[in-house]
């Protein structure tokens, strides 16, 4: 038997994590980023204990759609580009689509989101398996 393996998921997740959040604030840099590229003029930003115990992000931007909110926490998943031709067009803070599954690797996480044509908004809580 050979010594290469394939790794899990759950450890690939937590690698991807350790290069996108090396520390709370990257995580803080990754959401503000996904609020501004979502078009939020106003951002509001809860922290305590430097991170560790909570990271709140509240905006104003145009919010996820149902159909697409499970699918936001998956690596590589992104609403930003299509093909690797899109990559010389993309005016966006980020575009890679690690920050929610690298966040969520390593961390409790609860989304709430509405988008503009929803009545009602959708609460999402995500972890690890």
């Amino acid at each position: 038997m050979g010594n290469i393996v394939l790794l899990d998921e759950l450890t690939i997740n937590q690698i991807a994590a350790g290069e996108v959040l090396d520390r709370p604030a990257n995580a803080v840099k990754e959401l503000v980023e996904n609020s501004i590229d979502a078009g939020a003029k106003h951002i509001t930003i809860e922290i305590k204990n430097g991170g560790k115990s909570l990271i709140k992000v509240i905006d104003d931007g145009s919010g996820i759609k149902k159909d697409d909110i499970f699918i936001s926490f998956e690596r590589h998943a992104t609403s930003k580009i299509r093909r690797l031709e899109d990559l010389e067009n993309t005016y966006t803070m980020g575009f890679r689509g690690e920050a929610l599954a690298s966040i969520v690797s390593v961390s409790k996480v609860t989304m709430t989101t509405r988008t503009k044509e929803d009545e009602l908004g959708t609460i999402v809580h995500a972890e690890a398996r």
